[in-house]
């Protein structure tokens, strides 16, 4: 069996953002990275799938990107992936989804996996379209949204978070392809042997150009932060106070007891 995981390196949550000097992504350079959080749970499934069936899958992890999403690279082979597949892109964050699904569907067009895991979706464009067109594009079943997961002979058994809290299953025969959501399993911190191994571990480099074949369906053309508006009033003191405070304001700068 053979499975691959399709991660991203996405700037940390906690980093200070501006856009670039361009205007179509953000200032990359005091900013900090890690792997997608949804790509995690992908990749932790994979490993647990290869566990399940004895060691027999091998798990092959795909990142596109420039030289330093490598080390996503490198964490998803600690954590149990087999070999790693780094596409040098350093134009990667410009790429619409399309863009991305193609050379991700280019590069496992002929490899014959039987089961691709996707995150749900990027924490930086939170698109949620790569997975589903990257099944569209190979004909593979596909289910989104998973929170819970079992195979058996080849059929993927899907929990899926639906609205409303609502959970649906569904039964994909593989080829499948899965996009994960958060809650599905718990990601396995890399100890420090497996670290280690992952250094031994390879990582093939293919050029971009080797598998981008389409053009973009969509464009950047403003990416900026929203517009500052006007700061709030504070009101301290006792309530009978506040209370005739707040009625003149509302009558003064608001239409609301007009």
């Amino acid at each position: 069996m053979k499975i691959l995981v399709c991660i991203k390196q996405v700037p940390d949550m906690e980093s200070r953002f501006k856009a670039n000097s361009q205007g179509v992504w953000f200032e990359e350079t005091d900013l900090a990275f890690r792997m997608n959080e949804y790509d995690e749970y992908a990749v932790e499934q994979a490993v647990q799938l290869k566990e399940q069936l004895g060691d027999a899958p091998e798990v092959t992890v795909l990142s596109i990107g420039p030289d330093r999403v490598v080390e996503a690279i490198k964490k998803a082979l600690a954590m149990g992936c087999d070999r790693g597949v780094h596409v040098q892109d350093p134009a990667a964050a410009t790429r619409d989804p399309w863009q991305i699904a193609s050379i991700i569907a280019s590069h496992a067009g002929d490899k014959g996996y039987d089961l691709i895991l996707t995150g749900m979706q990027s924490q930086d464009r939170g698109s949620a379209q790569v997975g589903v067109t990257v099944a569209e594009e190979l004909g593979y079943a596909c289910a989104t949204t998973l929170v819970g997961f079992a195979f058996s002979d080849g059929t993927v058994t899907a929990k899926r978070e639906l609205e409303g809290g609502i959970k649906g299953v569904v039964r994909l025969r593989t080829p499948a392809l899965v996009t994960c959501q958060l809650g599905l399993n718990v990601p396995r911190y890399p100890t420090l042997p497996n670290i280690m191994k992952a250094k031994k571990k390879e990582i093939q480099t293919i050029a971009v150009a080797e598998l981008l074949k389409e053009e973009p369906l969509a464009t950047t053309v403003s990416f900026h932060p929203p517009a500052r508006k006007g700061g709030g009033i504070v009101l301290e003191g006792d309530v009978g106070v506040l209370v005739d405070q707040l009625l003149g304001i509302l009558k003064d700068k608001t239409a609301v007891l007009r």
